[in-house]
């Protein structure tokens, strides 16, 4: 039996911007042949909300929910980082209680990540 062939042209088409831990940071342009992906060009950078601006008119305390929202897979870690820098700047001695629970929280948080 014979075999009809089409023969097309690559078709282009964007794929997103998306990403399955949250929304807008990654947009991939596709080229297709039928079927099969010939190409795929990865495009990043899609998510800039204004947070700086936001942080304007906040204090540091105001603004650690905001970055938790960068990353809905590995909010501890923006957060871990927004306040560890301001303590390490003012010279704050934090508890080792607090530092014990922190890492614990962020060992939670990596392996929920991981998992999702």
């Amino acid at each position: 039996m014979a075999r009809i062939e089409t023969r097309t042209e690559p078709m282009v088409l964007n794929m997103g911007p998306h990403h399955p831990s949250m929304h807008g940071v990654l947009r991939l342009i596709v080229t297709l042949d039928g079927e099969d992906v010939i190409d795929c060009e990865p495009v990043i950078g899609y998510l800039h909300r204004g947070m700086e601006k936001i942080a304007e008119n906040r204090t540091n305390v105001m603004y650690v929910p905001y970055v938790s929202r960068w990353d809905y897979a590995a909010g501890m870690f923006n957060e871990a980082i927004t306040v560890n820098a301001p303590e390490k700047l003012a010279d704050i001695q934090v508890p080792k209680r607090a530092q014990y629970i922190r890492v614990i929280m962020l060992e939670l948080n990596r392996i929920a990540n991981h998992l999702f």
